[in-house]
């Protein structure tokens, strides 16, 4: 069943949405040279403990930590250690979330520690973010969850790839509903599978976090040994960009975006519903 949200339940969701905001904000600041995941880690519990929120991931489904901290081939689900150390030219995907009155927020980024990073590198996070906003702006009443799918893997499909060559969409791993759980009903692939159909209409009250996950090779992962570890069955690097988004009377809202995405869908063309805090 997938859970409808009021505009006060999306309002709970907003809050929860900027703490996840404010963790990304610190984390990218602190994901420097020399620093342990760790330690950004301890970067976001300081933030939640600020903003009185709890952290979604500690203890989910055992995951021993506040944040994941996926460094360059490592898709998803990385666990923060005092044993990785960045180094300048990594690529490190933080996904963070907050719990506010028992409404979540979800969403994940991808950053470049230091500098000299490959050009190529550079465009695989460009075309995983921009596949992010091509899936946001598929949120519209009347649509069904595979217009949302269609709009990511589209997007990444026409972008060319330096070097030649296919982006791998990570094919394991996708978006999903999110509530008054992290993860709820439905799943959302990130390409088109017409064995799953078209999916629910999107109406308002529909809250989904929109997850595209791409590497510079294969679509195929595996799970390391500690059983939360993801990495690319090749050793390709990865990108991971995510946001939490509702769909409301007055179009998508994008929870845990600092402006809601006003400017990032106004570049699209596409109003974002007022900001219920104002």
């Amino acid at each position: 069943m997938v859970q409808i949200k009021s505009p006060e339940q999306i309002a709970k969701m907003r809050e929860a949405g900027l703490v996840v905001a404010a963790i990304h904000a610190a984390t990218r600041e602190a994901a420097v040279p020399g620093a342990t995941t760790k330690d950004l880690d301890q970067v976001a519990r300081k933030v939640l403990a600020e903003h009185n929120a709890k952290p979604n991931f500690l203890g989910y489904g055992g995951f021993p930590a506040t944040i994941c901290t996926s460094v360059n081939e490592v898709v998803v689900h990385g666990i923060p250690s005092d044993d990785v150390v960045l180094k300048d030219g990594d690529v490190i995907s933080i996904d963070c979330g907050a719990i506010i009155d028992g409404w979540h927020g979800d969403a994940a980024f991808t950053a470049f520690v230091g500098s000299g990073h490959a050009p190529e590198l550079v465009e695989l996070s460009r075309v995983t973010e921009e596949s992010m906003w091509a899936g946001i702006a598929a949120m519209k009443q009347g649509n069904r969850l595979v217009d949302v799918s269609r709009a990511i893997e589209t997007y990444i499909r026409r972008q060319p790839k330096p070097g030649g060559g296919k982006y791998g969409i990570i094919e394991d791993y996708g978006g999903h509903g999110i509530g008054t759980e992290m993860h709820m009903d439905p799943h959302l692939l990130n390409y088109v599978e017409r064995r799953r159909g078209k999916g629910p209409k999107l109406v308002p009250g529909f809250c989904l976090a929109i997850e595209p996950m791409v590497s510079l090779g294969t679509p195929k992962t595996k799970v390391l040994e500690d059983d939360w570890t993801v990495i690319t069955t090749d050793g390709t690097w990865s990108s991971h960009w995510e946001h939490s988004v509702a769909l409301t009377e007055e179009g998508p809202l994008v929870l845990t975006s600092p402006d809601g995405g006003k400017a990032k869908l106004a570049e699209l063309g596409i109003v974002a519903a007022p900001d219920p805090l104002g």
